[in-house]
């Protein structure tokens, strides 16, 4: 009989020769079932050293219990007992459990009685594991006895309605957008578990555990058997892949594995694309395949299970209506009749009540995907259910989202196809491609709708005047179609949308349109969220782009629905109002030749708005006297009302200044400091709120004719979803206008670790220092963002002399985009531009 270091050292030993061979082989089922089979020998090693009972049982359950056991997975065991153990026993049992671990066994256990096991199944999650109960040591007969009780227990329609629920709650967990940069292949929708829950269900039923059973009881056809095999093979391989680079159990598909990942798997990368990324779009074409059949198998399980009479009404001559599903009246429909396909989900749209397909039109649906090709697309009647598609008034989002699952969109249109499961790791783009373009066009639909009306109310209204709405869908699916094939994605992509619009018969009025809109669909907010929309001369610039006014109000709506797609922690108040304001500064430059802030109008308007708060109307002139005309181009009236009720009376304060309120965006907070100038006051303020975990998204930076600073901030806290600013405005203004009274040079901020994300897809650091006509200086920064990164640029440019007269902050995700406006007399000279751009790239890279 072995000891117990003999054990462990065998254990290992096994542990590292089917390591070795996986890694010559890469079979996943064979390693999954060596892995529990070595495991059995050596439970039953340590079983037989302490010579356990002989009317004890050792059951595994769970994945191992299935013999589907992960290199670093725990081992899910149950202890089971005749009756409840006297003090003895459970130091016995605890004898055991200690050996377990210390030979190197990470084992999850329970102790019970047979009764006890009827008991604890009312839980969902129990009675699955138990369900997959294996005798490893012990009494047979006690084992059997406890599979028998069970199975006369197992109620098979109330277990599968609890396994649907779990699947759905699961899936809702699982929806936020984070984990499409890094998904969990275990529990993620389109993942293992979605497997294990077909299984599970159909185990409960007596139809079989594998695909092969499922196919000869029916639930599946054979092809079927075998993709989803391959499907569920490939998840396996990264899974164990994934374990082993971890030396842990992690089912993430965390960035710093996915390259290692791809060079295991000899996945090469291309001209414009990383291995990683061929390597993810290999799992995201496989999640959408694993969500079809998964859907399939639990509506076939279904029908099985609760096979009463479906309420069946007649739909036209081709379809009929099952319950709340459409059905085809014969599955070989879409393979006789191809254009019936389209018409399908035509029928969707057009009737609301209908929850999606049935089985069998689902399993026909995707068999007759074949039927999509060449001479499919070219005939005009399908070209004609399409456009058909996207211009009803209901139902859009979810037709495209069930085409693309089903792989009909990608097929119809190639170019779309793709892109279907494309990654983009520019760390701000949280979803693939395909993806974001659909949830852009569903944000276009969301625009139309009244119950969301609220949230964007100008969009809505432009939207509802907007004729043939459908162009504005058409440029959302074709804006970013090109990625990934090289060059300006926003030039390839005109070519197929052109193409588009001329086989399905739009005018030449409106193909232009959507043409101009996939080339130009990042115009709008590099103009709002780069440049200084004070500035009359990029307000033309920009309106000698626009056409008309048709084109502004489909560029701003496609902005709008395309920085909201890219990822739901992009979007905030601050890029709405940029937005809006050059949206009506071009309209109103189209119409009258000039922006509407001009410096009349806005100082007309902070007087009506200071009359409102019964103040003397003379007692801004102080204030104003010291403030230049830029000083009123590039704030907005209520912002210099604000400054002026603050300031009217302190014009020549000592002291420094600092005051909150909440933005009248509605999110973040308004900053006003206003102190006697100092080169780093600007430095002091950032490292301030970097502390505090706050980004600066806007900064204005104005020095008044008797040298005093008026800067203008909004900060938001970046750390919280729903921050409680009035909480912390007190403290701000206390705390800062401490920070800011030295007037030595402060030290330079430490430069903080980056992010995982960057270390594994690091972003290049660009600068660029431009100037125009009038001796304005641009600085444009773009590098991967991290704690400190704009207290260091700030110390840099303070250093040098560099006064900056506004400052946009622009965070994507893990990618910074900031842009000053910068003045100083040494500009002038080449060297001090190249010394400041050296420094600053010390200081970012």
């Amino acid at each position: 009989m072995q000891s117990a270091t003999e054990i462990r050292q065998s254990l290992r030993a096994a542990r590292l020769f089917l390591q070795q061979d996986y890694e010559r082989h890469a079979q996943p089922a064979r390693l999954l079932r060596g892995h529990a089979k070595l495991v059995d020998e050596h439970l039953r090693a340590v079983w037989q050293l302490l010579v356990m009972p002989p009317n004890l049982t050792l059951v595994g359950v769970g994945g191992y219990g299935r013999s589907e056991l992960y290199p670093k997975s725990d081992i899910d065991l149950l202890i089971l007992l005749p009756e409840e153990p006297d003090p003895a026993l459970q130091q016995h049992l605890q004898e055991l459990v200690g050996l377990l671990w210390d030979i190197g066994l990470e084992v999850g256990h329970s102790i019970r009685t047979v009764a006890q096991c009827v008991e604890e199944s009312v839980d969902i999650t129990v009675q699955t594991n138990l369900l997959e109960a294996r005798l490893i040591i012990g009494a047979p007969q006690l084992f059997e006895e406890m599979v028998s009780t069970l199975t006369l227990h197992l109620d098979h329609r109330a277990f599968y309605l609890a396994k649907q629920n779990e699947q759905q709650r699961r899936h809702a967990r699982f929806i936020d957008a984070d984990y499409n940069l890094e998904p969990n292949l275990k529990e993620s929708p389109g993942g293992l578990r979605d497997l294990q829950t077909v299984l599970w269900i159909s185990r409960a039923c007596n139809l079989g555990d594998t695909w092969r059973e499922l196919a000869k009881a029916g639930m599946i056809t054979v092809p079927e058997a075998r993709a989803i095999a391959r499907h569920e093979a490939l998840l396996q391989n990264l899974r164990i892949r994934l374990h082993y680079l971890a030396g842990r159990r992690e089912d993430r598909l965390l960035f710093d594995y996915q390259t290692d990942l791809a060079k295991q798997m000899h996945i090469t990368a291309s001209g414009v694309r990383r291995a990683s990324e061929h390597m993810m779009q290999r799992y995201y074409r496989t999640k959408q395949a694993v969500l079809q059949l998964n859907a399939v198998l639990l509506q076939n399980l279904h029908t099985h299970l609760f096979p009463e009479a479906s309420a069946i009404h007649p739909l036209n001559a081709r379809f009929i209506t099952r319950d709340d599903l459409l059905e085809a009246r014969d599955e070989a429909l879409f393979e006789s009749e191809p254009s019936a396909i389209m018409e399908s989900f035509l029928l969707l749209e057009q009737h609301p009540h209908l929850s999606g397909f049935s089985a069998p039109t689902l399993r026909a649906l995707w068999r007759a995907r074949h039927k999509i090709d060449a001479a499919f697309r070219r005939d005009v009647h399908n070209r004609a259910l399409f456009m058909a598609i996207l211009r009803q008034p209901h139902g859009l989002t979810h037709a495209l989202r069930r085409m693309n699952q089903n792989d009909i969109l990608g097929r119809y249109l190639p170019a779309f196809g793709r892109i279907v499961g494309q990654m983009q790791h520019d760390l701000f783009h949280v979803y693939t491609v395909d993806e974001h373009i659909l949830m852009v066009v569903r944000n276009l639909r969301r625009l139309t709708l009244a119950e969301h009306a609220h949230e964007y109310p100008l969009c809505n209204k432009l939207i509802k005047d907007f004729a043939r709405v459908e162009v504005l869908y058409i440029a959302g699916l074709f804006h970013d179609i090109a990625k990934g094939r090289g060059g300006d994605h926003s030039i390839l992509g005109c070519a197929d949308a052109a193409r588009f619009c001329k086989q399905h018969g739009l005018t030449q009025e409106d193909t232009e349109l959507v043409v101009w809109l996939v080339e130009h669909h990042l115009t709008m907010s590099t103009t709002a969220q780069k440049q200084d929309l004070s500035d009359q001369d990029v307000i033309a610039a920009f309106a000698a782009k626009i056409k008309n006014d048709r084109y502004l109000v489909a560029l701003y709506l496609l902005t709008v629905a395309d920085i909201r797609g890219t990822s739901p922690k992009v979007w905030n108040a601050w890029k709405g109002k940029l937005l809006e304001d050059l949206f009506w500064a071009t309209r109103r430059y189209m119409v009258d030749g000039k922006i509407a802030d001009q410096i009349g109008e806005i100082r007309t308007r902070t007087l009506e708005i200071l009359s409102l708060h019964a103040i003397d109307p003379e007692v801004h002139e102080t204030l104003w006297a010291q403030l230049d005309p830029e000083y009123f181009l590039r704030h907005e009236p209520q912002e210099i009302a604000w400054h002026t009720r603050l300031l009217a009376h302190q014009v020549n304060s000592e002291t420094a200044i600092v005051k909150t309120r909440l933005s009248p965006l509605g999110e973040g907070i308004q900053l006003m400091v206003y102190s006697p100038d100092q080169p780093y006051i600007f430095a002091r303020i950032c490292g301030f709120f970097e502390r505090l975990n706050y980004n600066i998204m806007e900064a204005k930076i104005h020095t008044t004719q008797h040298g005093y600073a008026l800067d203008s901030f909004l900060a938001m806290d970046a750390g919280n979803s729903t921050p409680a600013y009035r909480d912390v405005m007190n403290y701000i203004e206390y705390e800062l206008s401490r920070e800011i009274a030295p007037a030595d040079e402060p030290s330079v901020p430490k430069s903080a670790r980056i992010s995982r994300q960057l270390k594994h897809f690091p972003i290049a650091s660009e600068i660029n220092i431009t100037s125009d006509d009038k001796g304005n200086y641009l600085l444009s920064i773009i590098a991967g963002d991290r704690p400190g990164l704009l207290a260091r640029i700030a110390h840099v440019l303070a250093r040098h002399g560099i006064a900056i007269r506004s400052a946009k902050i622009n965070t994507l995700g893990a990618r910074a985009e900031d842009i000053f406006h910068i003045a100083s007399a040494a500009l002038i000279q080449p060297q001090t531009i190249t010394a400041l751009r050296e420094e600053l790239l010390r200081q970012i890279s």
